[in-house]
C-alpha cells in the first residue's frame, strides 16, 4: 500500500495555478501526428504527355519548390517510354530522348540542382517502379547558393 504524501500549502497553490492554466498547453499527441502526416506526404510530378524540354522545365521548377519547402523525398513520374516514338527512328538516341532517361541525366547535368539533391533511386513498385524514380533532397540549411 501507498504511502500518503502530505503536501505543502505552496505546493497545493502552485498546482491550483498550474491546472488553471492547462489551457494554454498544447496537446502533443496532436501536434505530433499532424507533423507525421506532413512527414509521409511525399510531393509527387507527373511528366506523362509532356515534351523532353516542357519535362525538364517543370522537374527544375518542382526540384526547387519541394527543395526550399523542406521536404527531403519526392516523386517524379516518367513513364516507362513503351508508347515513344524514339523507338521507330534509328537515327535517334532510345534512351535520351526517352524521359525516363532524360530527367536522370537533366539533373546530373544541372549544377544548381545537382546541389540539392543527396540519392535518386527507382521507386517502389507501388508508386510507379520502372517508370518513377524517387529523389531525395538535401538539407536547406546544408546548401549554401
Amino acid at each position: 500500500m501507498k504511502k500518503k504524501v502530505i503536501l505543502s500549502e505552496k505546493d497545493k497553490k502552485d498546482w491550483i495555478n498550474f491546472t488553471k492554466e492547462i489551457g494554454n498547453i498544447k496537446n502533443k499527441d496532436i501536434d505530433l501526428f499532424k507533423n507525421t502526416k506532413i512527414l509521409r506526404k511525399i510531393p509527387k510530378l507527373d511528366l506523362h504527355g509532356l515534351s523532353l524540354q516542357k519535362a525538364n522545365e517543370e522537374v527544375n521548377k518542382f526540384i526547387n519548390k519541394s527543395f526550399f519547402s523542406g521536404y527531403r523525398k519526392i516523386l517524379i513520374i516518367t513513364g516507362k517510354g513503351t508508347r515513344s516514338k524514339a523507338r521507330n527512328n534509328p537515327y535517334i538516341s532510345e534512351e535520351l530522348n526517352m524521359i525516363r532517361y532524360s530527367v536522370p541525366e537533366y539533373i546530373n547535368s544541372n549544377e544548381s540542382l545537382y546541389k540539392k539533391i543527396s540519392k535518386v533511386t527507382k521507386a517502389d513498385l507501388k508508386d510507379g517502379g520502372e517508370g518513377a524514380i524517387y529523389i531525395f533532397l538535401k538539407n536547406t540549411t546544408k546548401i549554401k547558393e
